[in-house]
């Protein structure tokens, strides 16, 4: 019998406004791969199942390891005056083309430490939580998950508050990982320079991953 597993949607539709530079932050370097491209390939080391919600200037780089089928293009956020737009647009986006998902993995494009046994751990606490996440010594990380019965609400979402107020009505169950890049992101120059070590560190410890 088939198994179906939740979908992890990876939002990579932001402006990235702070992050200075010629280079958008996803397309950043980190060792021999993109942030965008760290982030994909542990989704994908995962075997759960993936929505990537992007840009089009973005989209060549989603498209050099995800299938054409995966990857959803809206409009950039902040690139339009419509107010609908931002991580609450991209995030509806993602669960609607995938209506059929037990349930939604949101993980961000700009965290590109989270381990692919992360994402299995959240993903099996949906299971029996409407709402889990990942957090590091009881710190909240991400990604959030939401269980199906939360899709009418989730495909409603606009602008950008994202699924905070979700979050917020319904019981959310914490998944303790050992993994402190469930807590790392790239906002910022110095971000980067944080991830860039933390990736180097452990290309030293694991030479064959």
């Amino acid at each position: 019998m088939r198994v179906v597993r939740p979908t992890v949607i990876v939002l990579a539709a932001g402006k990235g406004s702070r992050f200075q530079g010629d280079t958008h932050k996803l397309e950043q370097d980190i060792g021999s791969v993109s942030v965008f491209g760290s982030t994909l390939k542990h989704v994908i080391a995962s075997h759960l199942p993936l929505i990537v919600v992007t840009t089009e200037g973005l989209e060549p780089s989603a498209r050099r390891l995800v299938a054409a089928r995966d990857v959803v293009v809206v409009p950039e956020a902040g690139a339009r005056s419509d107010k609908r737009m931002g991580m609450g647009f991209s995030i509806a986006s993602g669960v609607s083309a995938r209506p059929d998902a037990p349930g939604w993995l949101i993980m961000p494009a700009d965290m590109p430490l989270i381990q692919p046994s992360t994402l299995l751990a959240v993903a099996r606490a949906l299971e029996h939580h409407p709402v889990a996440y990942a957090q590091y010594k009881g710190r909240r990380g991400h990604p959030v998950a939401f269980a199906s019965e939360l899709y009418s609400e989730l495909v409603m979402l606009t602008g950008d508050e994202g699924a905070r107020r979700l979050t917020a009505r319904y019981p959310a169950f914490g998944v303790e990982v050992d993994d402190p890049g469930v807590l790392i992101d790239v906002d910022t120059p110095e971000d980067l320079t944080v991830v860039r070590a933390c990736q180097a560190e452990h290309a030293v410890q694991h030479p064959l991953s």
